[in-house]
């Protein structure tokens, strides 16, 4: 089994409009509400294609009730550690032929008490699944270094993480003495790291993976875009190249390409097939309009167009 975390999940509401008028009222007929956050959307993703997955993370109020009631009604197992506060709302409008305005609340703070409680949580249900996903940003009341945290808890289980998060908490994350099993960076999210602007190139990227920031874990998957994507396996460089397709909405393709990883690792596939697996949901999702869904009946013919080539 697969295990999600979402430690900062949201209610996500996406509004279509023709046009977004400021300082007007503007009127919706086209309203989605959709259990969110990073963790979620993995979570679904793996469920669609037919794997047992469960999810768990924080949640409170009655946001948090909707996220569990709409699990449930998709048959999604979930064990969820209770807060005190509210979980958020994250708005989405949609307007004027392909923008989109976001609003996104902070969410809650978390008390040390809840958190503590969480990581019991998950080291109880990290016994009994293969993978564990982690996506996402940390709530409010949250050390920088927690994922770096529950790397260690989990340090002695045979459980391989995939770790999918930005900033202070990827960097902590990387200079702790626990690893990761794989992550999932963007270029902006290396430059950002490195405080260096990283390119496309495949020298730049193969010196970029090579530094010590990044010693230690076994899988990293740099995701480009319409690009593709430049991995790192062991001590081998991998170049994913992908076919075009009609992008209706690329929103939570990373998260989609997240839980292709947590899907072929589980299944102990080869570097090959577990970079196509991967890729293969990222497009998927890319060709949905609801973020955090794939059409699986879709899969294979897309696999199949997806070509994984070693960089000398």
């Amino acid at each position: 089994m697969i295990l999600t975390v979402t430690m900062n999940p949201s209610v996500d509401m996406s509004y279509a409009l023709p046009t977004f008028a400021m300082d007007q009222v503007n009127r919706c007929q086209n309203v989605r509400k959709t259990a969110g956050g990073k963790g979620l959307n993995v979570t679904r993703v793996i469920h669609q294609m037919g794997e047992p997955v469960k999810a768990t993370g924080l949640l409170g109020g009655v946001l948090g009730t909707f996220i569990k009631e709409e699990l449930n009604q998709n048959d999604i197992t979930h064990a969820f550690s209770p807060i005190k506060g509210d979980t958020r709302n994250c708005i989405a409008v949609l307007h004027d032929g392909g923008k989109q305005t976001e609003i996104l609340e902070a969410g809650p703070t978390v008390s040390q008490e809840e958190l503590i409680r969480f990581e019991n949580l998950l080291l109880e249900e990290a016994q009994q699944v293969d993978v564990i996903t982690i996506s996402g940003s940390l709530p409010k009341g949250a050390p920088v270094n927690f994922y770096a945290d529950l790397l260690e808890k989990v340090e002695k289980l045979p459980v391989k993480v995939i770790l999918d998060t930005s900033g202070e908490s990827l960097e902590a994350c990387l200079k702790s003495s626990v690893k990761p099993y794989g992550i999932k960076p963007n270029l902006e999210e290396l430059s950002s790291l490195l405080n260096q602007e990283v390119t496309l190139e495949e020298e730049d990227l193969k010196q970029v993976l090579s530094q010590e920031l990044f010693c230690g874990i076994p899988l990293i998957l740099v995701s480009l875009g319409k690009d593709g994507a430049f991995a790192k396996y062991q001590e081998a460089f991998y170049r994913v190249s992908i076919p075009k397709v009609a992008v209706l909405n690329p929103v939570g393709s990373g998260d989609s390409t997240v839980a292709g990883l947590g899907i072929a690792i589980k299944k102990g596939l080869a570097i090959e097939e577990t970079l196509k697996t991967a890729m293969a949901l990222g497009i998927l999702n890319a060709m949905e309009s609801q973020t955090g869904y794939v059409n699986p009946d879709k899969f294979e013919e897309i696999f199949k167009q997806i070509d994984v080539t070693i960089v000398d």
